[in-house]
């Protein structure tokens, strides 16, 4: 496509589509990335400029854009079954993919309930812990707790778990808030302390409140390791180990929300492996379907199941959504899964992300930049304030996300920072070349970003 019909292409978005997490006005400056198509890690422009992805297009495209064995899955599935309502009816595709996560956490977690997208599991989650109480004859256990600085989504249930203010606050008059308790984040480490101790204090803060209100609370909701919206903060695995513990001896269920860090963001298939811990509810989506098709899904224990099990249809868990379960999409989700299991996925990101890690070592020692973090396919670091440059005279000031955004586009790649909080998140097919090309457009977007 010509420069002219890339530039047509975005004024026809900016009148017709209104875009997620975007205030529009900002598009008068900075123009749309107009993208024709997608392969293996690349994303190429309308105007055939290519940026590499390295954020998996919000998380979710582990194994490449137009991936041949996805694509295959996906076609051959389509010559069979596109959907079905999952409402008195069944097909292999969601019985397989059932029966595949739930051997994924060893049986623990065996029964499978299936939506669209991340808040929507989280919503049923939340709906199923407070249902499973009330047919347990304790339906005063109706609240909720969530950790400082988590995202669940942005539906209202989800919001009222949610504790990042910019999405929160205009809804507050809507939501049913619950209790938040201290975050685990080991940038808060004193001088001296290591990066178990603020899980620790978080853990303390967690007991303190359940200690006065455990017979009222359904759920604490978590994010395993990483809390991704709020700026990539990181904690170590003994907090997911305290708060297991917690929950048991409160009689509290734990929804553990992987929708971001599952399927390997975190070096280990679940985040939660990594603390020996299953929870009551775990919620998956983003990478499921290898970032083809909208898909989630919520795993919970048959003693929870079991107490839905009943003649009775009030005891019944009456939640749908239309493409609860689609074909299509699991047919992608078991397609990436079998790549898990023929390709050692996991053993080969350990030496893509030691080789990455090597090459983003400066950062470490730069003086502008601090809490250098990686969690697995996770890196992180933070720029400090008084590094980044303040706008003179009458316009105001470009957020430094911004500055970085669109120094990045212009060094082949696409990063898209949290605030202060620059993150890599990119796929788990990067050659060396390609992990050099995003180590170098990392570095260099953060010189001109902060250049005055």
């Amino acid at each position: 496509m010509s420069e002219q019909g890339d530039q047509s292409l975005q004024a026809r978005s900016l009148r017709a589509v209104w875009h997620p997490c975007t205030q529009m006005q900002v598009h008068e400056q900075l123009p749309l990335i107009a993208l024709a198509r997608g392969k293996g890690p690349w994303l190429i422009q309308t105007d055939g400029a290519r940026l590499l992805d390295g954020i998996s297009s919000w998380w979710v495209n582990l194994f490449g854009h137009a991936n041949p064995r996805i694509n295959a899955a996906v076609n051959e599935q389509m010559q069979i079954l596109e959907h079905a309502m999952l409402a008195g009816c069944t097909h292999a595709p969601v019985v397989e993919l059932s029966e595949r996560l739930a051997a994924l956490t060893g049986g623990a977690l065996g029964h499978c309930f299936y939506a669209s997208d991340g808040a929507c599991a989280i919503e049923i989650a939340l709906k199923m812990s407070h249902h499973a109480w009330r047919n347990a004859g304790r339906a005063g256990k109706r609240e909720f707790v969530c950790v400082r600085g988590d995202y669940h989504g942005e539906s209202l249930g989800a919001l009222g778990v949610t504790d990042v203010p910019i999405f929160r606050d205009v809804y507050s008059a809507l939501l049913r808030a619950a209790h938040v308790v201290a975050s685990p984040d080991t940038r808060q480490a004193g001088a001296g302390e290591t990066a178990a101790e603020p899980a620790r204090r978080a853990a303390a803060d967690l007991e303190r409140l359940l200690a006065a209100r455990a017979p009222h609370i359904a759920a604490l909701v978590v994010e395993p390791l990483v809390q991704c919206a709020t700026g990539m903060a990181m904690h170590e695995p003994i907090f997911l180990r305290e708060v297991r513990a917690l929950c048991d001896r409160y009689d509290v269920h734990l929804i553990a929300d992987e929708i971001a860090v599952g399927f390997g963001r975190t070096g280990s298939f679940f985040a939660c492996e990594q603390a020996r811990i299953w929870p009551d509810f775990l919620c998956l989506s983003k990478g499921i379907s290898g970032g083809y098709l909208p898909l989630s899904v919520v795993l919970t224990r048959a003693e929870i199941y079991e107490g839905f099990y009943s003649a009775d249809v009030t005891r019944a868990f009456l939640h749908s959504h239309s493409y609860t379960g689609n074909p299509l999409a699991c047919r992608a989700a078991l397609a990436t899964l079998d790549i898990f299991r023929d390709d050692a996925v996991l053993e080969h990101n350990r030496v893509r992300g030691a080789h990455l890690d090597a090459l983003l070592r400066p950062l470490r020692e730069d003086p502008r930049i601090e809490h250098f973090r990686r969690c697995g396919m996770i890196w992180a670091f933070d720029v400090r304030a008084e590094a980044i440059p303040v706008d003179r005279g009458d316009a105001p000031s470009t957020p430094f996300s911004r500055r970085y955004f669109s120094a990045a586009r212009d060094h082949g790649v696409l990063l898209r920072p949290i605030g202060r909080t620059v993150y890599l998140m990119p796929p788990y097919i990067l050659s060396e070349a390609e992990n050099e090309h995003l180590a170098r457009g990392t570095l260099a977007a953060l010189d001109a970003a902060l250049a005055h």
